[in-house]
């Protein structure tokens, strides 16, 4: 991945941000009544997030919807496009997501590469059966075109099971700049990190994407290796972080303070516990998450943002009851929720 000084520097500017940590939400799709691109809505989304404090965000990422890449939707290359002009006004860090088998995943690669992406979210869920020697291949080859943003995804959406043999060769991959860690599973989230703690290596920052234990995952020192400090995670890539962003953006910085002041850490796992709850209605985890993404444009929708809950696919809404579990957890937690921050931003981000 030779390139010229300048994109040297950019990739070293973006290494050493990731690890020291950010928020970065996995920005959703804004559509139209027609389920056509709201591009005026879709800009209006990446300014919040930019305004809201967030470090980087992910595009083209299983909230962005796969579908996007349908050649009948033709909304792959738009939606990075369109979002590409915002995060660069400020230097946010720009994370494609990368998914198929390998020519798919090359091209969507060198497309996020071109259009000025620092690093591509490899999703390994479409090689299913492939063996760990074959995702690295993979891996390998799409790191020869873009720096990568590890993902271990959920099997409960679509994800596949990674081990730690397949962390520690995906480690000796030069061009890893980060882990995000999305596996809902305590057990499989220390492997990762066992992993990263055997490679040595010091320039490789982990990402929750545990919607489910954001919290725990943020103030959790892992102590995995006999001598050096524990493992930190340094931020998150997250669906949950794609709405009330700016309090995402408040907690990390409480997250920070409490690892250094452990007085704060019972009140930050009440709020983990709280954020979780919440979590669990918006992603409609009653459901097996089938109104995850409904349910992060239900609150986008509410606070002005989309004008909608639609999705690419007509058939896919909010689940039966889920829009009372919203209700109940709004009432709930108002203090999760940044509606004010939104109202008094919302017709600049929408010119």
């Amino acid at each position: 991945m030779a390139g010229s000084d300048p994109e040297s520097a950019r990739r070293a500017a973006v290494g050493e941000a990731l690890r020291r940590g950010m928020v970065i939400p996995a920005h959703p799709l804004a559509l139209t009544a027609e389920r056509r691109l709201d591009e005026r809505r879709q800009r209006a989304l990446t300014r919040y997030y930019r305004d809201a404090g967030a470090g980087g965000v992910a595009m083209a990422v299983h909230t962005t919807q796969f579908a996007i890449r349908n050649p009948k939707m033709g909304l792959f290359e738009p939606v990075l496009r369109l979002a590409i002009d915002v995060l660069r006004e400020r230097g946010l860090v720009a994370v494609a997501g990368i998914c198929g088998p390998t020519p798919q995943a090359l091209a969507e690669a060198d497309l996020a590469r071109r259009l000025g992406y620092d690093v591509g979210l490899l999703s390994l869920a479409a090689l299913a059966d492939a063996s760990n020697a074959e995702l690295i291949a993979h891996s390998r080859a799409v790191a020869e075109v873009i720096p990568l943003f590890g993902f271990y995804l959920q099997p409960a959406v679509g994800g596949r099971v990674l081990d730690e043999g397949f962390w520690r060769a995906f480690l000796e991959i030069e061009a890893v700049a980060a882990i995000k860690v999305a596996p809902f599973d305590r057990y499989a989230t220390v492997e990762v990190a066992r992993a990263l703690a055997a490679s040595g290596r010091a320039d490789v920052a982990l990402y929750t994407g545990n919607d489910d234990a954001i919290v725990a995952d943020l103030v959790t020192p892992y102590a995995v290796r006999a001598d050096g400090p524990p493992l930190r995670f340094a931020g998150g890539l997250l669906g949950q972080w794609a709405v009330w962003t700016s309090q995402a953006v408040a907690l990390l910085d409480r997250t920070r303070r409490a690892t250094e002041d452990p007085r704060h850490l019972r009140d930050l796992l009440a709020l983990g516990a709280q954020l979780t709850d919440a979590n669990a209605a918006l992603f409609d985890v009653r459901h097996g998450f089938a109104g995850c993404i409904a349910g992060i444009h239900e609150i986008l929708r509410r606070q002005g943002l989309l004008a909608g809950r639609w999705c690419l696919d007509p058939h896919e809404d909010l689940s039966p009851g889920q829009a009372d579990e919203i209700d109940r957890v709004c009432r709930a937690y108002p203090h999760l929720t940044d509606d004010e921050f939104v109202n008094q931003n919302l017709d600049r981000w929408l010119l």
